[in-house]
């Protein structure tokens, strides 16, 4: 322990989820805390995804901490400048940006069973001792792009769209888009008067519905201001009708089928309306069921893919050449830039961070079949260890900051027990393996049983949450410490 009997805690990652799990642990009184993040800068997911045109899908009175209530967002749906901007505002506001240790690539945790410490071990060597580690590399961190045939043969500017090429001009370019998922809805359009022409190559449609975004006025901002509750009134809101939308996808109510199917036919006259050309409607159509990939807002997506220099294509992409792109039917498709809108790496939990645990285990092992945590936040075998955004915790609609405000709050209180003789917090592995049960059963009885997309290997959902934010908030309220074993 530190001089002051506060344990030593290393958070791994300066997003929303480290810097609030930071907040919370001083609030709880611990002192010693490095964050470390491998960035050159704070922000998480907000500092990577620099697009043309990203924007949260949540508003932002809702996508927000509820310790910095904003009363000056330029619109309800904030655009990405603005919600860094907010993060870091209000990270030096709170003192946290003192705290971060940037460049730090965090690839090995070890636990030293006799010294009751975790070794972090950064990519340049350096090291790090804790009592505590709280990693917060969350979900969406680690920018997928498919292996597929000759990738590295293109002869043009190829890159992610987390990792987006500020210095690639796209005027008058052939440009493949290749990914439709929420990423590409918004880069899309937000492209789309600038190039020469546009191929969209769409491997499932997604379900997209009106965005009812409004930019917020001077004299929203004058009332936000004058009158805090109405702020707190949108927030509350915005949180109910997402509590709906969750219960829905959920399948908790007995309403629902006819929620989903409300959803649906806001989807389908969304469609029918903004695009008129009949055969491009049916390529639009989703091949799932409403509720196994997250429903996406926009009000341009369509549109965008209405344009007359603009192609969707539904064939699967089986090779790519130096001149384009290949798909199955033998059509080569001419590009100059390739941007893949390929997703994350939402199921490879803690992927490149090496996890050694009480004699020697492997978390990755542990996790063969599929990552799992008891709260999503704690593992058995690996003492003062714990996650935020981790395993069953992510949302079809709502905040995710909700959520791991919640965590960061447990972890805090966990934390804030060790010292005066209590060494280490582990949950009982029974209580882990009921809890585990408990999230695959209510997964699989939902609306997304059956959403192949959720599944690891056929056998396991490890990402999403099954019920309300607010059930979730009850259970982390407070630690429940016959759960747990303190030594």
């Amino acid at each position: 322990m530190a001089d002051n009997n506060s344990p030593r805690v290393v958070v791994i990652g300066a997003g929303f989820g480290g810097l609030g799990a930071a907040r919370a642990l001083r609030e709880r009184g611990v002192t010693d805390i490095t964050v470390l993040e491998r960035a050159d800068a704070i922000g998480g997911v907000w500092r990577d995804n620099t697009y043309p045109d990203a924007a949260c899908d949540v508003p932002s009175p809702l996508y927000s901490w509820s310790w910095a209530v904003n009363p000056r967002w330029d619109r309800r749906y904030a655009k990405q400048p603005e919600i860094l901007a907010y993060l870091r505002d209000a990270a030096e506001r709170e003192g946290l940006t003192g705290l971060v240790v940037t460049g730090a690539e965090v690839v090995s945790c070890t636990w030293d069973d006799d010294a009751a410490v975790w070794h972090v071990g950064c990519a340049d060597e350096t090291t790090y001792d804790a009592e505590v580690v709280v990693s917060a590399l969350g979900q969406l961190s680690n920018p997928v792009v498919p292996r597929i045939p000759g990738i590295d043969d293109f002869a043009g500017p190829a890159f992610h769209s987390a990792q987006w090429r500020h210095d690639v001009d796209l005027t008058g370019r052939r440009v493949a888009v290749i990914g439709t998922g929420a990423s590409a809805i918004q880069l899309v359009p937000g492209i789309v008067d600038r190039v020469g022409a546009l191929t969209v190559f769409q491997r499932s449609a997604p379900y997209v519905v009106p965005k009812p975004d409004q930019q917020y006025k001077p004299h929203h901002h004058r009332a936000f201001a004058r009158w805090p509750a109405l702020l707190q009134a949108e927030r509350r809101t915005v949180f109910w009708a997402s509590e709906k939308l969750n219960a829905a996808l959920g399948g908790q109510v007995r309403w629902s089928k006819a929620f989903l199917a409300t959803i649906r036919v806001a989807w389908r006259l969304h469609l029918r309306r903004q695009v008129p050309d009949a055969a491009l409607r049916a390529r639009l159509v989703p091949d799932y069921e409403i509720g196994c990939k997250r429903i996406l807002f926009s009000n341009d997506w369509y549109p965008a893919l209405s344009r007359e220099h603009v192609d969707v294509v539904t064939g699967a992409v089986t090779g790519v050449e130096p001149s384009g792109v290949r798909t199955e039917d033998g059509t080569l498709h001419e590009a100059d830039v390739i941007v893949w809108g390929t997703g994350f790496a939402a199921t490879g939990f803690l992927a490149g961070v090496a996890v050694t645990g009480v004699d020697g285990a492997d978390l990755h092992q542990h996790w063969a079949d599929g990552a799992h945590a008891h709260l999503g936040v704690t593992v058995p075998g690996f003492p003062n260890f714990f996650c935020i955004y981790g395993p069953n915790t992510n949302l079809g609609g709502s905040s995710i900051i909700s959520m791991m405000e919640a965590q960061a709050g447990y972890v805090a209180e966990a934390v804030s027990q060790l010292g005066d003789g209590t060494r280490t917090i582990e949950v009982l592995p029974e209580v882990a393996e009921a809890y585990d049960r408990e999230m695959q059963t209510r997964l699989r009885a939902s609306a997304w049983n059956g959403c192949d997309s959720w599944y690891v290997d056929g056998s396991r959902i490890t990402t999403n949450w099954p019920g309300r934010v607010s059930e979730y908030q009850r259970r982390t309220a407070n630690v429940d410490w016959d759960e747990l074993a303190a030594r």
